[in-house]
């Protein structure tokens, strides 16, 4: 019989009469990362967890809802079982506690629309990543190359959408962790549909604030604002913060999940035009998975970087990194403030001279 090459938690046999191979236990769960995203993907885009939502069910009952055959009905809930998003008693099949909260669609954290733009915007650039390694360039087809990957058309639609519970979550770890009770006005620069922003307002009643970046993504801004009710507190303007001044007014800049876009000489730039705008004693925050000082991890922002790498020509930075970049800028006072959430382990606050 042949064995399972699956069954990774058994050690390899060494050389004859040498020390025991370490399992490749580590070897068999990266090489196949793509099946679990792909049976998280293909649940999400059956219906699984929206169906199993309004009660449990068999797998032939659970096919029948969804139109597919027996067969793949099985395997895909056997999969998803196995992987901890759904839980079965007696035959019966229904969402665990993560796919109750995050993968149904409808409800607050909803975090489907991410799954999505990952496997439809990021996966092909990921796919031919030793193409970037080798490049040192994006390897992420964009529709037309010739053009900035930020400008109108060039980034699908649900990109946004697939932010929304990404950044969401973010912003509200940020917000619990940060003393913001004297910031009254905080720019965010590069804020893309608002979300970030309308979380911090929402945590913090006292905050007003503006989110710049592109028009047209303010467009997408300005519709998610009046969704949030914030129209009163949160404004636009549409600007590109490498050509246009950035706005005045503010006693904080926030860049969230911006500054690993870009090469230490674009944000360098970016950071002096924060600080030029702001009044002395303001306050520039930047919200990132920052790579460890040692250049060792942690994974989600070594990671992270990697999709640099194949997206964008930037990468995950250090907070060591910003801090002397934030100091040259002339912020004589930086300090760091570490937290859990999925888009950003830290930020990295700098105070104007």
């Amino acid at each position: 019989m042949t064995a399972d090459p699956t069954l990774s938690d058994r050690t390899a046999p060494g050389p004859a009469n040498g020390p025991a191979a370490p399992p490749p236990a580590l070897l068999i769960d990266l090489a196949t990362g793509l099946w679990r995203s792909q049976t998280l993907t293909a649940a999400i885009e059956t219906g699984v967890f929206a169906t199993l939502a309004t009660g449990p069910a068999t797998a032939p009952e659970l096919a029948g809802r969804l139109g597919i055959a027996d067969r793949p009905a099985e395997i895909l809930l056997t999969a998803c079982t196995a992987l901890g998003l759904l839980e079965q008693h007696d035959g019966r099949y229904r969402n665990g506690p993560v796919a109750d909260h995050y993968l149904v669609p409808g409800r607050p954290d909803y975090f489907g629309d991410y799954v999505r733009m990952l496997a439809e915007y990021t996966a092909p650039g990921w796919l031919r990543a030793a193409e970037a390694v080798r490049n040192d360039a994006p390897s992420k087809p964009v529709p037309d190359p010739d053009r900035n990957m930020f400008e109108e058309g060039n980034r699908p639609p649900f990109f946004w959408d697939g932010l929304r519970a990404f950044s969401t979550l973010t912003a509200r770890r940020m917000a619990a962790v940060l003393d913001l009770s004297g910031v009254g006005r905080i720019l965010d620069v590069g804020g893309g549909a608002g979300h970030t922003l309308i979380e911090l307002c929402r945590q913090h009643p006292q905050l007003r604030g503006t989110v710049l970046d592109l028009p047209h993504v303010c467009g997408l801004a300005r519709e998610q604002i009046e969704t949030a009710g914030l129209s009163g507190r949160i404004g636009t303007v549409g600007a590109d913060f490498f050509a246009d001044p950035l706005p005045a007014g503010h006693d904080a800049v926030l860049l969230s999940m911006i500054l690993h876009d870009w090469n230490e000489e674009q944000n360098r730039q970016i950071l002096a035009s924060c600080l030029e705008a702001l009044p002395s004693g303001g306050t520039v925050l930047i919200s990132e998975l920052l790579v460890a000082d040692d250049k060792s991890g942690p994974v989600d922002a070594a990671l992270m970087s990697m999709n640099m790498l194949v997206g964008t020509w930037g990468r995950n930075y250090t907070a060591a990194e910003y801090a002397g970049w934030l100091r040259d800028a002339g912020c004589p006072r930086v300090r760091t403030v570490r937290f859990d959430a999925p888009g950003a382990n830290g930020v990295v606050i700098g105070v104007k001279a």
